[in-house]
C-alpha cells in the first residue's frame, strides 16, 4: 500500500495564549482519532502551534482505505420462505435493503440454524475524499468556550481564519474549511516575513517556516529555546532566572520567533515586598524575574520579544519604561495600605458579599472564628492565636495591593500583620490558611494555620452544599473539590485527630445561629460523602488498590487519621497468605447474614454447639476478643489483624464441615451469632468482603 505524508494547517489571527497548547493537542487527537475510525494506517504524528496557526503532520498515511468484505445477516431461513417456498416480506425487504434480488442472497450456516445473508466487497475510498471531513469534525470538537464570526462569513471559530493548508504528499486536497479554500501557501512571521510561502511537501513544512519565515512552529522546541535564552541572559548579571511553567507556556504561545531581552528597574523598589514586584512583572508584563544565590530578588527582569530587532537597546528601554509605573503603583499601594492596621479593616468586610444566599464576608469570618476555635480545642491547642488568625484572615482582601493583585491574598496579610505587631503564628496563619492552593502545594505549618484553613474550607463546603450548588460534571465554580482535598491532606498528613462528622455539624450550627436558611437535614451527609469521595481519589493517587480503599470507606469513618491507618494496614494484610481465605470467608458470612430477616442474638452458647470444629472456632474467638479489645482501643490495627489472621484454619474448617442454616433453630442461631461476632471483629478495621 502506497503512503504519503499529510499536512493540515489552519492559519488565524492571534489565538488565545492560555488555550493554545490545549487547542493544539486536541486538534492532533481529533485528526488521529478520525483516521483510526476510518481504518487508515499511518506513522508518527506531530502537532505545531504558534499564535497564528494550528497544524498537524501525519507521516506515512496510506493513500487509500483497504477493501473490506461486508456481510449482512438477514432473516432465518424458516422465516424467509413460506410453506410453498415463496419469499416472505422479511426476505424481500432484506434483499431490497441490500440492493439485490432474492436469488443473489446466500445461505449462512450457524450452530443456531440457517440464515439469509448478503456478502459484498466494499471498495476503499481515496484518502483525499475522507480527510476534509476528518479535519472539519476535529475543528468542530475543539474545546472552544466561545466561538466567533468575522466579516460577512457565517463560519464560527475561536479567531478569524485567513488560510488553510491541506497537503497530501505534493498534492493539495481541494476543499473549503471554515469558509477558506485549501491550498499549499502558508505565512511566515507577521513582521519578519509576512509574505506567502509555498510548501512543496509536508516534510518541508517545519524547516521552511524556520529558515524562510522566521517561525519556530513546534511549541516544545520554541519553549526550550525561550528557557535557554532566559538562562543565558540571567548569567550576564550573575542571577538565577525563576521560570514559572505556566508563564513559560503563556509566553511561548505569544511569540513565533522568541528573543530574550534583559531589562532593569530602580533598586529602591526592592524595599517593597518581593511578591508584589513579582506579581506586577508576571501578571501585567509577562516578565521573568531573577534572584541571587540566596533567593533574594534582583533589580532585573527578562522579557521575551517576538521580534529580532536591529536595535535591541530600544526594545529594552521601552520595556523598562513600561515596568517603572507598574512598580510605582505597587509602591504606592504598599505605602497607602500601611496607613491603616489590618484589624481596622474588619468592619469593611460587611460590605463584601461572600455568596448571595450565605451572607457577607464578615459573617463568614465570624463562622471561621468559631469553627477554628472548636477545631483547636479538639486537637488540644490554645485557641487565642487561632481565633485571632481567623479574625484577620480575610482583612487583606480590603487592601489596595490585593485589590490589584488578587493572587497576593494571604501573602500581603502576613506582611501587614507583622508590621502591626501581631504574633508571628498569627501572621503566618493568615497566609497559610489559603494553602494548599493547588494539588501538591505545601500545607499549613502552624497549628493556627491548619485550624483556620480547615475551618474556612469546611464552612465553604457546608454553605455551598446547603444551597444546592454542589459540583456537577466539570463545573466547580467554588473549587469545592480542591477544598475537600485540602481538608483531607491537612488532617491526614499533619496527623490531626479530628471527628470530621462533628466538625461538619458544628459548621452547620454556625449558619443556623446566623439565621441563614440552610439544609440542616441533608447537607451534613452530602458534605461528608463528598469528602469521602475525594478521599478515595486521594488514595488512588497514592497507589492503593480501589477495593482496599472501599473496604475501609464503606464503614464511613469520621476520623480521617484513623481511616489512613486502616487503609495502610489492610493493604499490608492483603499481602499475607491468610488474606485470600479470610476475605472469602468474610464475603460468605456477609452473604449469609444479609439473607437473615430476624434479629441475630448478640451472644452464643458454647455448650449448645455440636460439631468439634465449631466448638474449636468458638473457643478461639472467646480467647481472642479480650486480646483484641485493647489493641483496637489503641488503634493498633496491624497487631489486631495479625491476631485475626490466626482464625484462618478454624474458619476454613468450619465452612468445610458445618451447615450453618440448620433446621434446629437454637443451633442455627448459635452459629449465626458466632459468625456475626467474627465479622464484627473484622469490621472494626474494614469490610474484608469488599476485597476482590
Amino acid at each position: 500500500m502506497n503512503t504519503r505524508d499529510l499536512l493540515i494547517e489552519i492559519g488565524t489571527e492571534e489565538l488565545p495564549p492560555r488555550s493554545l497548547r490545549k487547542l493544539s493537542l486536541s486538534f492532533q487527537k481529533g485528526v488521529i482519532e478520525g483516521l483510526r475510525l476510518m481504518n487508515l494506517e499511518h506513522g508518527e504524528s506531530q502537532c505545531f502551534a504558534t499564535p497564528r496557526r494550528l497544524a498537524v503532520l501525519v507521516r506515512d498515511l496510506q493513500e487509500k482505505q483497504q477493501d473490506k468484505l461486508v456481510e449482512k445477516r438477514g432473516p432465518a431461513l424458516a422465516a424467509a420462505f413460506d410453506d410453498d417456498g415463496c419469499p416472505t416480506r422479511a426476505a424481500t425487504g432484506f434483499a431490497k435493503s441490500c440492493g439485490v434480488n432474492i436469488e443473489d442472497l446466500e445461505r449462512l450456516e450457524t450452530d443456531k440454524g440457517t440464515w439469509l445473508a448478503f456478502r459484498t466487497e466494499q471498495k476503499g475510498h481515496d484518502v483525499q475524499l475522507i480527510i476534509p471531513e476528518i479535519v472539519k469534525k476535529s475543528l468542530e470538537c475543539l474545546p472552544i468556550p466561545r466561538r466567533m464570526r468575522w466579516g460577512s462569513s457565517r463560519e464560527q471559530f475561536v479567531r478569524p481564519v485567513h488560510w488553510v493548508v491541506l497537503l497530501f504528499g505534493n498534492e493539495v486536497i481541494a476543499t473549503e474549511i471554515l469558509g477558506i479554500k485549501s491550498g499549499r501557501e502558508t505565512r511566515g512571521h507577521r513582521f519578519h516575513h509576512p509574505d506567502k510561502m509555498a510548501i512543496s511537501e509536508p516534510s518541508a513544512y517545519e524547516s521552511l517556516l524556520e529558515t524562510g519565515g522566521h517561525v519556530i512552529a513546534d511549541f516544545e522546541i520554541r519553549s526550550d529555546a525561550i528557557k535557554r535564552q532566559i538562562r543565558e541572559r540571567a548569567r550576564q548579571v550573575n542571577g538565577i532566572a525563576i521560570i514559572d511553567e505556566n508563564l513559560l507556556d503563556e509566553v511561548t504561545s505569544m511569540v513565533e520567533w522568541p528573543v530574550a531581552i534583559l531589562g532593569n528597574f530602580d533598586r529602591h523598589f526592592l524595599d517593597i515586598p518581593s511578591e508584589a514586584l513579582i506579581s506586577a512583572m508576571k501578571s501585567h508584563q509577562k516578565y521573568f524575574h531573577l534572584v541571587d544565590k540566596q533567593g533574594r530578588l534582583l533589580p532585573h527582569f527578562i522579557t521575551i520579544s517576538n521580534i529580532e530587532s536591529k536595535n535591541p537597546d530600544r526594545v529594552r528601554e521601552g520595556n523598562e519604561r513600561v515596568i517603572r509605573p507598574r512598580l510605582a503603583d505597587s509602591e504606592f499601594f504598599w505605602q497607602q495600605d500601611r496607613k491603616q492596621k489590618l484589624a481596622d479593616r474588619i468592619e469593611s468586610l460587611k460590605k463584601v458579599i461572600f455568596q448571595n444566599k450565605l451572607g457577607t464576608l464578615h459573617m463568614k469570618v465570624q463562622r471561621i472564628i468559631d469553627l477554628s476555635g472548636i477545631i483547636a480545642a479538639a486537637i488540644g491547642h490554645d485557641t487565642d492565636n487561632v481565633r485571632r488568625s481567623a479574625e484577620l484572615c480575610k482583612c487583606d482582601l480590603m487592601t489596595n495591593m490585593v485589590g490589584e493583585f488578587p493572587e497576593l491574598q494571604g501573602i500581603m496579610g502576613r506582611y501587614y500583620a507583622e508590621l502591626d505587631g501581631e504574633d508571628d503564628e498569627v501572621a503566618r496563619a493568615i497566609e497559610e490558611h489559603y494553602t494548599p492552593r493547588f494539588a501538591g502545594d505545601r500545607l499549613p505549618e502552624t497549628v493556627a494555620g491548619q485550624c483556620v484553613s480547615l475551618a474556612d474550607k469546611i464552612d465553604t463546603l457546608v454553605g455551598i452544599f446547603s444551597i444546592g450548588q454542589a459540583p456537577s460534571g466539570d463545573k466547580d465554580p467554588f473549587a469545592l473539590r480542591r477544598a475537600a482535598l485540602g481538608i483531607i491532606r491537612i488532617i491526614i498528613e499533619q496527623n490531626l485527630t479530628l471527628d470530621l462528622d462533628q466538625i461538619i455539624k458544628s459548621a452547620i450550627k454556625n449558619y443556623t445561629f446566623q439565621k441563614i436558611p440552610v439544609d440542616i437535614t441533608n447537607a451534613p451527609k452530602l458534605v461528608y460523602d463528598f469528602i469521602l469521595g475525594r478521599l478515595a481519589v486521594y488514595y488512588v493517587s497514592k497507589g492503593f488498590d480501589k477495593d482496599v480503599i472501599e473496604s475501609v470507606l464503606c464503614l464511613k469513618p469520621s476520623h480521617l487519621q484513623d481511616c489512613d491507618r486502616r487503609i495502610r494496614v489492610v493493604s499490608d494484610f492483603r499481602k499475607m497468605p491468610e488474606s485470600e481465605s479470610l476475605a472469602a470467608a468474610n464475603k460468605r458470612i456477609a452473604n449469609i447474614l444479609k439473607k437473615i430477616n430476624f434479629e441475630i442474638p448478640e451472644t452464643w452458647n458454647l455448650m449448645a454447639l455440636e460439631e468439634q470444629v465449631e466448638k474449636n472456632l468458638a473457643d478461639e474467638i472467646n480467647q481472642l476478643i479480650p486480646i483484641l479489645d485493647p489493641l483496637f482501643d489503641e488503634q493498633d490495627y496491624e497487631a489486631a489483624m495479625k491476631k485475626l489472621a490466626s482464625l484462618r484454619g478454624s474458619v476454613d474448617a468450619f465452612f468445610d464441615e458445618v451447615m450453618v442454616m440448620s433446621d434446629d433453630e437454637k443451633l442455627r442461631n448459635n452459629r449465626l451469632a458466632m459468625l456475626n461476632a467474627i465479622r464484627n471483629q473484622f469490621l472494626r478495621v474494614a469490610d474484608l468482603s469488599r476485597l476482590q
